[in-house]
């Protein structure tokens, strides 16, 4: 492809991919600025090596980077000091909580493996095998994670417990 034609490709992917990819990002870092932010990185890099993967398979491309960028940020986040105390959440506030703040706050307390499985199985709607590929991990790991992740998010929820049904 020639250099116009290339470019004009990548615009036309990064602004479809926006759109796709904008909620995963979000629900990986359990913020929309942080989504946001983490998204235009992944793209800028995306657009860096646009002539290797654009024959390939982009989009798939952009989700790993997008799940790496996350744990990178996280590793990275790691190795801060704390400078301030956070900011508590008044549980005597008089405005009731949407489904989803309460779903999303959920999804936070969840360690970052299993938030990211559950987000990109029911979020992604990823299969078992592709979570597993694009996490770097075993299939089992990944039921694994989800097993206990649900099992976790129903007692936060207060969710009625389901039977696990296996094939």
């Amino acid at each position: 492809m020639s250099e116009p034609t290339q470019e004009t490709a990548y615009v036309t992917f990064a602004a479809a991919a926006w759109k796709r990819h904008h909620g995963l990002a979000t629900l990986l870092t359990g913020d929309s600025h942080r989504g946001e932010e983490l998204l235009q990185d992944c793209l800028v890099k995306l657009y860096v090596r646009w002539r290797r993967v654009a024959d390939g398979d982009p989009d798939a491309y952009l989700k790993r980077m997008l799940v790496n960028g996350n744990v990178s940020w996280w590793r990275r986040r790691r190795r801060e000091l704390l400078t301030e105390a956070p900011e508590r959440l008044d549980a005597r506030s008089s405005s009731p909580r949407e489904p989803d703040d309460e779903l999303r706050r959920a999804l936070l307390a969840l360690p970052r493996q299993q938030r990211a499985v559950v987000v990109l199985r029911h979020y992604a709607d990823m299969t078992e095998a592709a979570t597993a590929g694009l996490l770097g991990c075993s299939v089992g790991t990944v039921k694994s994670q989800h097993s206990r992740a649900m099992k976790r998010l129903r007692s936060t929820l207060a969710l009625p417990q389901t039977e696990e049904i296996t094939r």
